[in-house]
């Protein structure tokens, strides 16, 4: 008696390749968008702490001028005349040594600005005190800075209203 042993091909099926190509796609298109939106979230919360930081600074700035450690100067707000002087420093006019009073170690980058060579004072838009919210412009101090960029946060929020 003769037995005819019938070769066991190893590999998969045309049914089964596709298959799994379909699940994998499948897959990918959910995760896909999870992804950026954990990347526009984290870049957002990048934004929000970059704001705190830079306004606390301006603040800090302001109240230093109000109590005196910063001289003052007739027809001024009283507001840093720009960024880079919160990370400068400036003399405290109260102290008996010379000191000088920092505010700011670095200035943070804007996240949402890709371009790596501008520098990171100029990635933000600087509203003098002189301007209104609604159309802010740059002037003979920074009261505040807001977001150029034009989009909308996760919250429906226009950057630029941040």
């Amino acid at each position: 008696m003769n037995i005819v042993r019938i070769p066991f091909s190893r590999g998969f099926t045309l049914i089964e390749l596709v298959v799994t190509l379909a699940i994998l796609a499948m897959l990918s298109t959910i995760a896909l968008p999870m992804a950026e939106l954990t990347v526009q979230r984290g870049k957002e919360q990048e934004l929000h702490a970059a704001l705190r930081q830079i306004r606390g600074a301006i603040d800090a700035y302001k109240q230093a001028y109000d109590e005196g450690h910063i001289i003052k100067k007739v027809g001024e707000s009283g507001y840093p005349p720009t960024l880079n002087i919160l990370v400068q420093g400036v003399n405290d006019a109260l102290s008996q040594k010379e000191q000088k009073l920092y505010f700011l170690r670095r200035i943070p980058r804007d996240p949402f600005v890709r371009d790596s060579s501008i520098p990171a004072v100029d990635t933000w838009g600087k509203r003098s005190y002189a301007s209104s919210a609604d159309d802010p412009q740059e002037g003979d101090d920074v009261f505040d800075v807001y977001v150029p960029v034009t989009g909308t946060g996760i919250n429906g929020v226009p950057y630029k209203e941040w």
